[in-house]
């Protein structure tokens, strides 16, 4: 059966819009939020190195994940999901210059190992790098296991093959599921002749209006000290949500701070509680909210 027909097969009713909500992973802000991030959305995930973006991802692909594998640690150390809530079918994380077991790695160096371990059984893991490193001038050693055919020795200078392999695995995972893409960053570092910034918003915005129908959530990093403020914007316009992750100094410290600068369905919520900005922390069960800044 192909892609399209097993799509219409699984068809269902599409839900009240607002009704229903995937958890974000995060217990604490998940609960300010009505239980996550509305169904059908895009957020990006605009940080600084460090300042905890990528834990957030981690974090939300492993705490959706022991739902499934490991249930009682899920309630350990997330709890019951809220009324509107509903977990995800599947988990995707997909990786355009990482392979997996780089990813395991780092994981494992952010989130305790029991939550590493039961979480990433539910976590599917797709690696684009081939894809991404073919038309670099790197050894194909360094980033393909496997020997070259004679399709893979075909001219390097075919960029348009990374795009279409991502658009054709979102079309297939997309759909009522968790998708983590990691990261925008690296598609924006391959602009020039073969992939221009227009094809990069272009994705961006594709996203966002098949997320809708996909009923999903879709999660995409950046590092916005690799992009310039509008082009940023650009991005930021696109998507249905941002979260900047930013560092705070104060005095001899500097602290983890996230702000919502817009979110369709959750930044009201977020205003009518005064919120306006969190405090963070990395700790042995990944990315946390320690505190709460409310307008005085």
């Amino acid at each position: 059966m192909d892609i399209d027909a097993r799509r219409n097969t699984q068809a269902r009713p599409p839900r009240p819009i607002g009704m229903e909500r995937i958890p974000l992973g995060i217990q604490r802000m998940d609960s300010i939020v009505n239980g996550g991030a509305p169904r059908g959305t895009v957020v990006l995930l605009s940080g600084e190195s460090g300042a905890g973006a990528r834990e957030f991802m981690y974090t939300s692909a492993l705490i959706n994940g022991l739902a499934t594998g490991d249930p009682e640690l899920h309630d350990l150390y997330y709890g019951d999901l809220a009324a509107d809530a509903t977990l995800p079918e599947e988990i995707h994380y997909v990786s355009f210059s990482a392979g997996e077991s780089q990813f395991r790695w780092e994981v494992s160096q952010t989130i305790d190992d029991e939550i590493v371990e039961a979480g990433l059984q539910a976590v599917t893991f797709h690696d684009l790098s081939t894809h991404f490193f073919h038309e670099s001038p790197l050894p194909r050693d360094w980033y393909a296991e496997r020997t070259a055919s004679v399709t893979d020795l075909r001219s390097r200078t075919d960029r348009e093959e990374l795009l279409s392999a991502f658009g054709d695995l979102m079309s297939t995972h997309g759909p009522d599921n968790l998708v983590v893409i990691d990261s925008l960053t690296d598609l924006i570092s391959t602009t020039g002749e073969e992939v221009t910034w227009s094809d990069i918003n272009y994705v961006v915005k594709g996203l966002q209006k098949a997320a809708h129908s996909w009923d999903g959530l879709i999660l995409a990093h950046v590092n916005h000290e690799t992009v310039s403020p509008e082009r940023l914007g650009q991005l930021g316009d696109a998507v249905n949500g941002t979260m900047r992750f930013e560092w705070e100094s104060g005095g001899s410290t500097r602290a983890r701070t996230l702000v919502i600068k817009q979110f369709r369905g959750v930044l009201s919520q977020l205003e009518d509680e005064d919120i306006v900005r969190f405090e963070t922390e990395i700790d042995d069960a990944g990315f946390d909210i320690s505190d709460v800044r409310k307008i005085r």
